[in-house]
């Protein structure tokens, strides 16, 4: 099992971070509420707004470098679709079980992604104002990024089971990028995390940084490990995440749910839960935008509007949480 006091040690330990003072603010995709997540430029605003790690969601090339993008399906995070050049890529795939029609990583080159540009997922809410300004990076890439400016980062393998399937698994390459840049043990300022449970135990045999066990509040891994997430979350579920895991990203709902008026309720026994098992708690997301705050934290009836994220985050780190993952770093930054 991996001990409550070693995490704690190796975050005191992490360069450019000062954890062991204050809970860890993550860069979700970088800062992803102000610029298209997921690119060098939103990465190194993150880092310029006070992130102590930038988060890569990891995916693979025809060719087998990672990059990344939150999703292998990338026509609402670049502009594929509009490249005639690439009409031909479009297909249908089943992904973790379910359907998904459009253009995929792993069926372009590295050279023929960099090609492409960047744009704004939710274009809706943060508009589309720096789209086309921005290239796909590399895990190598976002590397160097973060050695050469002190901070950590917090890479998510998506959708292992399915990568492997097609022989394109993803532990190997990030490992050896990841031993490339010196970082091999929980002294490291690196978590990895990942929703499925197999790949988090096979990179357990493989490397000494540290492993997240993402939840969701409902379904569960897509590796079939455990029937569902809430089987996880019980005192016995957190103790098997435990030998494994060095702790664990909840939905933030997990943590302190809404109430039937949508405002935050009490919160539940899951930090203390976790922290009994000697699991960190990491939840995601914080978002600044009136659509996704509770209630009580809202400003005005504008979804597209900022509420009160600096309160509601407040209200996390009160429930006794050790990070969180943000699109909005200086905020998060704030509430400390």
């Amino acid at each position: 099992m991996r001990l409550f006091l070693a995490l704690s040690l190796s975050l005191m330990l992490a360069s450019g971070v000062n954890a062991a003072d204050r809970p860890i603010v993550i860069a979700h995709r970088g800062a992803s509420g102000l610029l298209p997540e997921h690119t060098i430029a939103a990465y190194t605003r993150a880092i310029d707004d006070g992130a102590d790690f930038i988060e890569p969601d990891l995916v693979p090339t025809r060719d087998g470098v990672l990059v990344a993008r939150h999703e292998n399906e990338i026509s609402g995070t670049t502009d594929v679709a509009s490249r005639a050049e690439f009409e031909d890529r479009k297909t249908t795939k089943t992904i973790d079980g379910a359907s998904v029609t459009g253009w995929f990583t792993e069926d372009f080159t590295l050279a023929e992604l960099k090609t492409l540009r960047a744009r704004e997922r939710l274009p809706e809410l943060r508009g589309t104002a720096n789209d086309g300004r921005f290239v796909i990076p590399t895990l190598d890439e976002i590397i160097t990024l973060a050695k050469a400016r002190g901070v950590g980062i917090y890479p998510e393998t998506k959708h292992p089971s399915y990568f492997a399937s097609i022989g394109l698994p993803l532990e190997a390459t990030l490992i050896a990028a990841l031993d490339a840049a010196g970082w091999r043990d929980a002294a490291a300022p690196v978590f990895i995390q990942s929703f499925e449970v197999n790949n988090l135990k096979q990179l357990n045999t493989m490397t000494g940084v540290r492993l997240i066990q993402l939840v969701a509040a409902e379904g569960g891994p897509a590796d079939g490990a455990r029937g569902s997430y809430a089987e996880m979350l019980t005192p016995e579920g957190l103790k098997a995440v435990a030998a494994y895991a060095d702790g664990i990203g909840p939905e933030k709902t997990l943590v302190i749910p809404r109430g039937a008026d949508m405002r935050l309720a009490a919160p539940t026994r899951l930090v203390a839960d976790a922290h009994a098992a000697g699991l960190k708690v990491h939840p995601w997301t914080f978002r600044a935008e009136n659509y996704f705050l509770p209630a009580d934290h809202r400003k005005g009836e504008d979804p597209r509007a900022h509420g009160d994220l600096v309160g509601e985050i407040r209200a996390y780190l009160a429930a006794g949480i050790d990070g969180l993952f943000s699109d909005f770093t200086a905020e998060a930054v704030t509430a400390h």
